[in-house]
């Protein structure tokens, strides 16, 4: 299994976890309460990861991934959105269109 995301924030390593989850794409992760053991073990050791049952899913969880970092961007910047089925532009703050209520993650 090879590791695919680590954060030294465990809440953003449970976000992709769940993410990858949603698409049902096949993953575990590691060192969730390994950080109590920083000291004894080097912090990059103790980081919780996000691993890939199999290596096949790969290119599929980037894309959900950087699509999903991308719209954390937009949101901490403030950057309206349009949706992709309705083509109504929605408040960044909106997880889904106002008008049609997709869901922004589904943006075309």
């Amino acid at each position: 299994m090879p590791v695919f995301y680590y954060d030294a924030q465990v809440f953003k390593v449970y976000q992709v976890k769940q993410l990858l989850d949603d698409a049902q794409i096949p993953s575990v992760i590691k060192n969730d309460f390994a950080q109590g053991a920083i000291g004894e073990l080097s912090p990059l050791d103790s980081a919780p990861e996000v691993w890939l049952v199999d290596e096949s899913w790969r290119a599929r969880a980037t894309q959900l991934l950087t699509d999903f970092l991308h719209n954390q961007r937009d949101l901490a910047e403030g950057h309206d959105w349009q949706c992709g089925q309705c083509q109504e532009t929605n408040e960044a703050s909106f997880g889904l269109c106002w008008s049609c209520q997709r869901p922004r993650e589904l943006i075309d």
